[in-house]
């Protein structure tokens, strides 16, 4: 049975990331990555667009990283047209979609399973510093290319921040960094989702988020409950009612939020009270793991690679003041650009995003291409 590319998925019903690639008429492939650290990360593929090219030699390869409790079908839940990575695919892009360690998608080990306490000790820290060189690492050898365009997204540009100024031979491989909605100091957010701690499980150290969220796909299914879905959503990230898409809420809603272990969500509430963006703080046990009393800063400062930066003025996780003191400390800014009247969502679900931000991003690539 063939089903057309407008339609919505089969009711409540989870698709993972390759069948939603499909299901748009896409190609899918997926791989996984082995970590320095033991863990095996979840890649998704989409080569190429929908008309099939008869091989066009080389394709520019661009990586996309999700969010906080997010995972890799944030680029693909909208209509193609409306998706970043099947606008990039149909542009001409070789298109690969990361997935962190303990999202639905990696939580597989070499030694450890997903329950014990000990598979899930790690925090964004160990996503920039194992993550990111394994999937990036993966994609540069499968695709035999040099260089790729990196895209993040909220926690997927915190995790680009560390890992490109820490380790400058993985900054050397990336051409272009665009970072949208960034996350990296806290001082200003006002979204609650930041301040989750009384959802954390101690004993099992997965963050649960899942279980309180599993019967919202269903009901938002309903327009009557559009508008009620919408705005939990909006509470988390801020408000922008005439930019989403209120007939994919239960799309977004079976995949959002997705897990993450509890330690990542405290070392976000000690950048929160701290409002420094340093490793993680280990208390009195900070000196065996540091040699210091401190946990590191991280250097900033020190990132080499060209990078692109959009903030929203509605956005109440990455909030734009927040961006702005982030700003002065990138080395090789680009552009940036902010939007007064998006919220966090905007960036990946948002009806506009394809004029008002991904457009630009082509635009971008194709010129230092």
């Amino acid at each position: 049975m063939s089903i057309s590319a407008t339609e919505s998925f089969p009711p409540g019903f989870f698709f993972p990331q390759s069948q939603m690639i499909c299901h748009r008429g896409y190609p899918s492939e997926e791989y996984k990555a082995l970590t320095h650290d033991g863990y095996y990360v979840s890649l998704n593929r989409i080569p190429h667009g929908r008309e099939n090219p008869r091989n066009r030699g080389v394709k520019p390869v661009v990586f996309l990283q999700h969010g906080f409790l997010g995972e890799g079908s944030q680029w693909v839940e909208n209509l193609a047209n409306n998706s970043l990575a099947f606008i990039l695919a149909d542009s001409g892009y070789d298109v690969w979609l990361g997935n962190s360690r303990g999202t639905s998608w990696s939580r597989k080990h070499q030694n450890l399973s997903a329950d014990q306490v000990e598979f899930w000790d790690f925090s964004f820290h160990e996503m920039a510093m194992y993550d990111l060189p394994a999937m990036i690492n993966f994609v540069l050898q499968k695709t035999g290319q040099k260089q790729i365009y990196y895209v993040g997204y909220s926690q997927g540009c915190t995790i680009a921040f560390i890992a490109f100024s820490s380790m400058p031979e993985l900054a050397q491989k990336i051409k272009m960094f665009f970072a949208l909605a960034p996350a990296v100091t806290m001082k200003h957010t006002r979204s609650p989702i930041m301040k989750m701690t009384f959802l954390l499980d101690r004993q099992f150290k997965m963050l649960q988020v899942g279980k309180l969220w599993r019967f919202l796909p269903k009901l938002c299914r309903h327009p009557l409950l559009h508008k009620p879905c919408a705005n939990l959503l909006f509470l988390l990230g801020g408000y922008n009612e005439k930019n989403l898409n209120m007939t994919q809420l239960d799309v977004y809603t079976s995949h959002y939020p997705d897990g993450t272990s509890v330690k990542n969500v405290i070392h976000w509430a000690q950048v929160l009270k701290s409002g420094d963006f340093k490793a993680f703080d280990y208390g009195s046990k900070n000196a065996a793991v540091y040699h210091q009393d401190t946990p590191p800063s991280y250097r900033l400062e020190e990132m080499p690679v060209p990078t692109a930066v959009w903030s929203g003025g509605e956005d109440w996780v990455a909030d734009w003041r927040d961006v702005r003191l982030l700003l002065p400390r990138i080395a090789h800014l680009v552009t940036y650009v902010h939007i007064s009247d998006w919220n966090h969502w905007d960036f990946i679900w948002g009806l506009d995003a394809p004029r008002r931000l991904y457009s630009s991003i082509l635009v971008m690539m194709e010129g230092s291409w």
